[in-house]
């Protein structure tokens, strides 16, 4: 079994992640597969039509862990959300106008973390969280996480994360919490 010490985690920017789009669908489609999420080949390639648009953001951040030998275990990637995002809109009650002021720069979002199976457990999820906002100037990340995922639940709890509302993320998707962690004020501010 391999020890955490021989994972890697590599940084990369939205060309680097396309470069390595087979790696990140690889983790994605199995860790994805399992229930409750239950993922078809369908919407894999759902997902990673939206992902080949999202790496073209400048403002793009991805994690990708890899084991001694180059075997893809974990991603992690994500973006400042727009002024315009929609990501609130979503939410089922509504929040304040303060917490769902976006300006660019103000909220990075997760819009993915998974680990295969065998290397769960082992810190890599923490360490590509780190690593995908190493450089971010954003004062707080926001993700999407299914309530009866209790391991992920768990693991965003501990990491600071609090929940702020429940939404759909999508047409048709089931009940997701929607959950921030605060960073701190950004650069230059006190």
């Amino acid at each position: 079994m391999t020890t955490p010490e021989t994972i890697t985690v590599e940084r990369m920017d939205g060309a680097a992640a396309a470069q390595a789009e087979d790696a990140f669908t690889l983790v994605y489609a199995e860790a994805f597969a399992e229930p409750p999420y239950d993922k078809t080949s369908d919407s894999v390639d759902a997902n990673f039509r939206r992902f080949r648009s999202q790496v073209r953001k400048k403002t793009f951040s991805a994690a990708l862990a890899r084991t001694g030998d180059g075997e893809p275990v974990g991603i992690a990637y994500g973006y400042p959300l727009s002024p315009s995002t929609g990501w609130w809109d979503r939410l089922i009650t509504p929040v304040s106008d303060e917490l769902r002021r976006e300006d660019g720069r103000r909220t990075f979002g997760l819009m993915e973390l998974a680990v295969r199976a065998p290397w769960r457990r082992l810190g890599v999820a923490r360490r590509m969280h780190e690593a995908v906002l190493a450089d971010t100037t954003a004062e707080r990340v926001l993700l999407n996480a299914r309530p009866d995922v209790e391991a992920a639940q768990a693991a965003y709890r501990s990491w600071g994360y609090r929940k702020v509302g429940e939404a759909h993320p999508w047409e048709g998707a089931v009940l997701h919490d929607v959950m921030v962690l605060d960073l701190g004020a950004p650069s230059g501010q006190p």
